[in-house]
């Protein structure tokens, strides 16, 4: 096994190991970068949500205040609001989904599934909580979710204390069954942002591929550029020693003269070959005479 071979193996070895260690570091560091980014973009959503139910409910609501008597409109309600401006939002950002979740809701669209309703037992049982964050498996892939809770505010008592307190128009509309009983300051629900991780992971792939293939092409280069190194630097000069060498030890005179020039250790190991030359040549001279 040649040296150049035993280098090459030592340093295919170190690369392997290496480059095994930096993917795996670069890997998590981008999906957890990807996660942070996904979760700040959610956040924006979840506030722009906020805002369209501040704006309906002190805005939109006082001027339907006197058609409610008459016909109960969808678009009064700040949950109603907030979850149509989402979906209009939804059609430029298909990956994101928005619903205000509730245990016991007006509106049958907006009753939790078993999930939501887990997290909004998770903001009953610690009401000091203002924001959950989390994962989990859909059919679909891994999911990310942000929510934060929703609680039963003074202007909501209205519609949600008793059915004979409640709009007429209102229970016209949805029945007396579903969304009274609301208890005041109760956490009733949850505002969710929901996120598909394919996208993000995806783009955290295709940086760790392009890392990995600019990491190859550096050891790629390294390589080349090493084992050129040591072939003019090393290998050769060696080689050309050991020739000479052979035809000395043959006692025949070599075709070609030992290396001039070199790293300092070659020049030093010429330079002692050299005065064994002349030592060897000297004492066989002494045996002849």
């Amino acid at each position: 096994m040649s040296l150049l071979f035993r280098i090459n193996l030592a340093l295919g070895a170190v690369f392997v190991i290496g480059a095994l260690t930096a993917g795996l570091m670069c890997r998590n560091i981008l999906e957890a970068n990807a996660q942070r980014e996904v979760f700040a973009q959610a956040g924006l959503m979840m506030d722009s949500a906020l805002a369209m139910r501040a704006y309906t409910a002190s805005e939109i609501l006082p001027l339907l205040g006197a058609r409610i008597q008459e016909d109960f409109p969808p678009q009064s309600v700040p949950f109603y609001a907030a979850t149509q401006n989402f979906l209009k939002l939804r059609e430029r950002h298909p990956e994101y989904t928005y619903k205000e979740a509730t245990l016991n809701p007006t509106n049958p669209r907006d009753r939790a599934a078993d999930w939501e309703a887990d997290i909004i037992q998770r903001f009953r049982n610690d009401t000091a909580a203002q924001e959950l964050v989390g994962e989990r498996e859909t059919p679909m892939g891994k999911s990310l979710y942000l929510a934060r809770p929703i609680r039963n505010a003074a202007e909501c008592a209205a519609c949600h204390s008793t059915p004979a307190l409640a709009p007429r128009t209102l229970v016209a509309r949805y029945g007396g069954d579903n969304g009274f009983g609301w208890q005041a300051n109760e956490i009733v629900g949850a505002q969710l942002v929901s996120v598909s991780f394919a996208s993000a992971a995806a783009d955290a792939n295709r940086a760790l591929r392009a890392f990995m293939v600019s990491l190859v092409a550096v050891f790629a280069a390294v390589f080349v550029v090493v084992n050129v190194v040591l072939y003019v630097m090393v290998v050769r000069p060696i080689r050309q020693i050991a020739r000479v060498a052979d035809h000395f030890s043959l006692g025949s005179d070599p075709p070609e003269t030992f290396p001039q020039r070199g790293a300092p250790e070659i020049v030093s190991l010429i330079r002692s070959f050299g005065r064994l030359r002349k030592s060897l040549e000297k004492a066989l001279r002494l045996i002849e005479q």
